[in-house]
């Protein structure tokens, strides 16, 4: 048989060699392969064959990290157990009034305090005062207890928390107040100690200039 003068007799029978193309390349490049050959022999332009592809992995950002609310010490709220109360109003640095009415003075520190011989105060008392304002006024916190109940005044004696900071060692590392802990009341001691050095390295609050450094 002849096609524009060749004979398809001068090309060896294609099934073999088809056969082998198809194992070693797949059907589609098979195909292709035969078009470019047709192409070649009659100067025919095959049309385009678009193979399937795969699409690149798409990646995804990590989520930005949640920050926190409160500067200060973050403790899991599953290694304590507590009362959750709402504050009435705050007393001074170191103690608070909660619902019903109950006095609640922060266990392990000492705030200044707002009056004194001359009537002024010591310093740094009224800030102390003002910074636990800022932290705890009108807001619902958890009263954790250690070993007392109560202080010789009747007050109860707590750790205060509000979310997961506590708010006793905030006021120690921020200089409101310096640590004063008695027996057998002493779980976060070593903590609190930490804090103090901390804001006299600092020289925050109490241990700044306004206050010579006391």
């Amino acid at each position: 048989m002849k096609i524009s003068g060749i004979s398809l007799r001068q090309f060896p029978a294609p099934d073999r060699r088809v056969s082998n193309l198809r194992r070693n390349f797949g059907t589609g490049s098979v195909i292709a392969v035969l078009l470019f050959l047709l192409a070649q022999l009659f100067g025919v332009v095959p049309p385009t064959i678009s193979l399937p592809h795969q699409s690149p992995p798409v990646s995804y950002p990590d989520r930005d990290p949640t920050p926190a609310t409160m500067p200060g010490t973050v403790y899991e709220q599953a290694d304590r157990a507590g009362e959750m109360v709402r504050v009435l109003r705050v007393i001074d640095g170191d103690t608070i009034m909660v619902e019903p009415d109950t006095a609640v003075r922060y266990i392990g520190i000492d705030t200044p305090e707002m009056t004194g011989p001359d009537s002024t105060g010591r310093c740094y008392g009224l800030q102390a005062k003002a910074k636990n304002e800022s932290l705890v006024s009108g807001r619902t916190v958890q009263l954790v207890r250690d070993v007392s109940e109560t202080d010789r005044y009747g007050r109860l004696l707590r750790y205060v928390y509000v979310g997961n900071t506590m708010i006793n060692e905030l006021l120690v590392r921020e200089g409101y107040a310096r640590v004063s802990t008695y027996p057998s009341d002493v779980t976060y001691q070593q903590l609190f100690l930490e804090a103090e050095r901390y804001a006299r390295q600092e020289h925050l609050g109490l241990w700044g200039n306004d206050c010579g450094g006391e």
